[in-house]
């Protein structure tokens, strides 16, 4: 068990070194900072001056090991646009995104997984075919074709809900069932999927061939088994939070984490960029570490594999 857990802790630091590295590089060949926050017109003497201060004029090889010696240290950088800490300004937006992101995540739980399990044992009903049908529609649409649809109908044409903004409870309507749409198509295939190659297994009808109620078969034998799969995909969901608030915050001018790493890559402002994206990498790297460490606990099997 010490060398399963040992093995995926030391996959994590590979990875989000690989994304820090890959961010860092990326964004200094996208375009020149300095021209970007001062202007076209300003003169080559303050560019000069404007790289100096900031470091830009060294080797790229030697900005890089600045910035990873100063990671591990705890300095994130200073943003140049707002002159103040990055890791503060990403900070400060952290609240407004989990208003969003957590409802969402709960939306998708709440309902996806309890359809899918649903339409499983009501296979070919109409029930089924529904949620089918629902589900494709839901993970297929783009979250900004979805976005700017309950805007035209609950804004524009119904006026039931603000189109955006942070001011009440109700301007975070719209935005998290954006969010969640999809994520609740996802859940509930996967949830089906699982379900119904579960309930063909032979345990299944020696459960009930021992006189096991029905309800009792689906809980303690049919979803402890397909619970794998569905834990897969929930990770990822919550290590994508972050990630997946971009393009939403966007359309609903939600003051969160999203809004700010558009406004920042279109600024230049490495430092929020990056620090940003590092947040984002873990998030995504410990979701996975636990729906690996939840694999090991759920089936025994998978943990003996990858010890060897």
């Amino acid at each position: 068990m010490i060398r399963f857990v040992l093995t995926r802790l030391l996959r994590a630091f590979v990875t989000i070194l690989a994304v820090v590295t890959f961010a860092f590089v990326v964004l200094r060949m996208s375009g020149d900072p300095a021209q970007v926050m001062l202007g076209p017109d300003v003169p080559q003497e303050a560019v000069d001056a404007f790289r100096r201060a900031w470091g830009l004029d060294q080797p790229l090889w030697v900005q890089y090991l600045a910035y990873i010696r100063s990671i591990f240290t705890g300095d994130f950088g200073v943003s140049m646009r707002d002159k103040a800490s990055a890791l503060e300004l990403v900070l400060e937006r952290v609240p407004a995104t989990l208003q969003l992101t957590v409802p969402a995540l709960i939306l998708k739980l709440a309902i996806g997984i309890p359809a899918g399990v649903y339409a499983a044992l009501n296979r070919q009903s109409i029930i089924d075919r529904g949620v089918i049908m629902l589900s494709i529609l839901g993970f297929t649409i783009p979250s900004f074709v979805m976005g700017l649809l309950l805007v035209l109908i609950f804004s524009v044409i119904l006026g039931l809900l603000p189109s955006g903004g942070q001011d009440t409870w109700m301007h975070g309507i719209l935005p998290t069932i954006t969010m969640s749409i999809g994520g609740i198509g996802i859940l509930a295939r996967f949830s089906r999927s699982a379900m119904i190659e579960v309930m063909g297994q032979p345990y299944i009808r020696t459960a009930s061939a021992k006189g096991l109620k029905w309800p009792d078969v689906v809980w303690t034998h049919a979803l402890p088994n397909a619970a794998v799969p569905i834990v897969t995909i929930v990770g990822f969901m919550v290590g994508s939070l972050i990630a997946g608030a971009v393009v939403v915050e966007s359309i609903f001018s939600w003051p969160g984490i999203g809004r700010l790493l558009v406004v920042s890559v279109a600024n230049r402002d490495l430092a929020v960029v990056q620090c940003i994206l590092l947040l984002i990498a873990a998030t995504m790297v410990i979701s996975n570490l636990i729906v690996d460490l939840l694999y090991g606990w759920l089936d025994p099997r998978l943990r003996s594999q990858a010890a060897h």
